[in-house]
């Protein structure tokens, strides 16, 4: 592995990942040594997401609208009624994840109305739709800024990352579904009973968790834990991973206060002369982003996958859950192009995606982090 040690990282770190005076930006990692890789199965396109079923098979989304299940390295179709999936651009079948039981699981898509989550019941390779667990997300015709990943909390809740579609108010509107962490009962859909904006009459603001986003790609539980972590993409600056506070404001106003209607991507990711009570990220990539995609913790770190930048990045964090150093394992730098899905199985490894888009891999990772 190397540090990553780009000059604009570092500035960028100082600033977000200490933010106190005098602070000091993360040190480059150590090199830990035997990470291994295995091709678990091919012939995926836009691989986006990944499920773990109980007899130790896979459910992989592909963007086109498809399921796949792997087992032992085979892939089969999975039977599934998916016609009102529109795929266009970054929109069309995105995140999924398996409930509890191992028999129902709940995926994310774009229609030509909405984004919505779906939960399905799977009885061997043919899952039958169970109902619609969210709908009315919003969705940009041309799929930009979709979103959407559905996780599971420690608690039984459901996190769900969205996207602001590209429109300026969404973000800063609490009434809008974009632009946010969601926080929902995974049964019925609706706001966790003690989130942040419980009391609210609107029932999509009693859904959410947190606002002020642009397009956030992850969700990440740090174990042994109350710590929430997300990975969002920027504009042509600072990606961002942010420590998530319930009921607290990131920052992105692409309509400046309501002031303008065209999508403003001049404005800072996290806007601290608007928002003085926004929450800095803890990590933001400067200029250029990688284009940061989903998060998960895996042998203690956080390892975020990266579209453009083709690679994998783990953060080592500090109690408190600030940026200490970043470390790229070189078995991973842009050796498979696009990295999207990033999932811990339940026998520890870690689960990627390639997202090429023709012969994407499913991967898996042992070894050190």
């Amino acid at each position: 592995m190397r540090a990553l040690v780009a000059a604009g990282f570092v500035l960028v770190v100082a600033a977000c990942a200490a933010p106190e005076p005098g602070g000091t930006a993360p040190s480059r990692a150590p090199a830990p040594q035997g990470l291994k890789i295995e091709e678990v199965a091919g012939g995926f396109e836009h691989g986006w997401d990944v499920g773990f079923l109980p007899d130790g098979s896979m459910l992989v989304t592909e963007r086109p609208g498809r399921i796949k299940l792997v087992r032992n390295g085979q892939v089969t179709p999975v039977d599934v009624s998916l016609s009102d999936v529109q795929v266009r651009g970054e929109g069309g079948l995105m995140g999924l994840v398996v409930h509890p039981d191992g028999q129902r699981f709940t995926a994310c898509y774009n229609t030509s109305r909405d984004v919505r989550l779906v939960t399905f019941r799977l009885d061997g390779t043919k899952a039958t739709k169970v109902k619609d667990l969210l709908t009315g997300m919003p969705s940009n015709p041309s799929g930009r800024h979709s979103g959407c990943r559905p996780t599971l909390a420690p608690d039984g809740t459901m996190f769900v990352a969205t996207g602001d579609i590209a429109q300026p108010r969404n973000p800063q509107d609490k009434t809008s579904l974009g632009g946010k962490v969601l926080r929902i009962d995974p049964e019925t859909g609706e706001g966790a009973r003690d989130n942040p904006f419980a009391s609210s009459n609107n029932a999509d603001e009693r859904r959410i968790y947190t606002y002020g986003h642009r397009n956030v790609q992850g969700v990440a539980f740090r174990p042994n834990s109350d710590q929430v972590f997300s990975s969002e993409h920027g504009p042509g600056v600072d990606d961002e991973v942010n420590l998530l506070k319930a009921g607290a404001n990131y920052g992105w106003d692409p309509s400046k206060g309501g002031t303008q209607n065209r999508y403003d991507e001049d404005v800072p990711m996290t806007d601290l002369e608007r928002f003085p009570n926004a929450i800095p990220a803890v990590w933001s990539s400067g200029s250029p982003t990688e284009a940061i995609c989903q998060a998960e913790f895996w042998n203690g770190k956080l390892a975020i996958t990266a579209l453009k930048g083709s690679k994998l990045m783990l953060f080592t964090l500090d109690d408190a859950g600030k940026v200490q150093n970043v470390s790229i394992p070189e078995e991973l730098n842009d050796k498979y192009g696009r990295l999207r899905a990033a999932r811990t199985a339940p026998d520890g490894s870690l689960y990627i995606t390639t997202s090429n888009g023709s012969n994407d891999k499913l991967l898996r990772l042992t070894g050190a982090a």
